[in-house]
């Protein structure tokens, strides 16, 4: 069989309508969106055009979304902007143990700046404990940033729940949404998040381009300083050609959210698997709080990447890795409290649009021949 891509979660194809929507952008409008003349017009349009999809796909206002140059630049802006708008008020952030290094380095950074972090933990499904966030409130609390799903094994946090806390008490709430946009619903009133973070790789859009959606009224520092582009938040003139294709990408997965079939292919896939390991393969994360095309697979006194080393046509992702001859977990399994015999087979399987029955059944076919 040709090669089999099943690392979705890393980084998605661009979808060819997508494509085809970038493509005039890249000859045909060339001009400046800032600009006022003839040259500029389309470009201005296109732009909003996005925006308003971007919004659409969140339930929010255009003018609530900026576009960003991927998910870490719309991480590094929720953080350091509240950080450097609110620090008069306190200057303390809780987030999990187990967020995206594009969420805990900013963090670390800020507290050599003076912020104070706490980290909570996440229990055996790789959940955050709502009590636990609450617990860690504090009087000079302002900001709580909670990842919607995890990257490694898909559990979804509760982000409802913890809005109904912040809300309470005052305090912003931000969510890296960056691997749940276009998988499972996010609007954000539904969330009751005022900050968001897309990535446009993340969901068939091109590497390079994301949005932060800030709510109305939210106090927030501009990232980049200079001209008054993005409605003043961030300066720089605008990367025409693949904004559209994040706006294409984020209008596609609105029509596609309900009629994904990666749910049902993940769930035959850890089925199969089940029937012919038995108890030597471990499925991580929350048995049904979990992105629906997601499955980390722990097969027990095995090596991740050992096993894929056998499987050359298979792109998948390790939760370990192996340095010196020694394996280390990643950090979400060990926060997770997986014992090493187990979480050092572990394979991060994840599915996406272009996913079909035949490979999964051969992947399936060949861990059995191989294992």
């Amino acid at each position: 069989m040709d090669n089999i891509y099943l690392d979705y979660n890393a980084s998605t194809p661009i979808d060819q309508e997508v494509a085809e929507a970038m493509q005039p952008y890249l000859s045909d409008f060339f001009g400046n969106p800032s600009s006022s003349h003839w040259a500029s017009k389309q470009a201005g349009s296109a732009i909003q055009q996005a925006r308003a999809q971007v919004a659409s796909l969140l339930g929010c206002s255009s003018d609530e979304i900026i576009f960003t140059s991927g998910g870490s630049e719309a991480n590094n802006h929720a953080l350091k902007g509240v950080f450097y708008a609110l620090q008069a008020k306190g200057k303390h952030i809780i987030t999990s143990k187990i967020e995206h290094p594009a969420i805990l380095a900013p963090c670390h950074f800020l507290e050599k700046l003076g912020a104070e972090v706490t980290y909570v933990g996440v229990d055996e499904f790789g959940q955050v404990s709502v009590e636990e966030v609450k617990r860690a409130i504090r009087e000079d609390t302002i900001l709580i940033s909670i990842m919607h799903a995890n990257n490694e094994v898909g559990t979804l946090q509760p982000i409802e729940k913890i809005s109904h806390i912040a809300k309470e008490r005052g305090i912003l709430l931000h969510t890296d949404a960056a691997q749940s946009v276009g998988k499972v619903p996010t609007r954000v009133d539904e969330l009751g998040v005022d900050l968001l973070t897309i990535a446009g790789h993340k969901m068939y859009a091109p590497k390079g381009v994301g949005a932060l959606y800030i709510r109305q009224g939210t106090p927030i520092e501009s990232f980049i300083h200079g001209a008054g582009h993005e409605n003043g938040r961030r300066a720089g003139t605008e990367n025409v050609m693949f904004i559209v294709g994040l706006g294409k990408a984020s209008a596609l997965a609105e029509q596609n959210l309900e009629n994904q079939g990666e749910g049902q292919l993940r769930d035959h896939f850890e089925q199969a698997l089940k029937k012919h390991f038995g108890e030597r393969v471990v499925i991580n994360g929350h048995p049904t709080e979990r992105l629906p095309n997601t499955a980390s697979i722990s097969f027990v006194e095995q090596i991740g990447q050992d096993i894929l080393k056998k499987l050359p046509e298979v792109a998948a992702s390790t939760g370990a890795a192996c340095d010196s001859g020694q394996v280390q977990l990643s950090s979400v399994l060990k926060e997770m409290k997986v014992e090493p015999r187990v979480g050092m087979g572990t394979i991060r399987f994840s599915l996406g649009r272009y996913t079909t029955l035949e490979q999964i059944e051969h992947v399936v076919e060949s861990l059995v021949n191989t294992i």
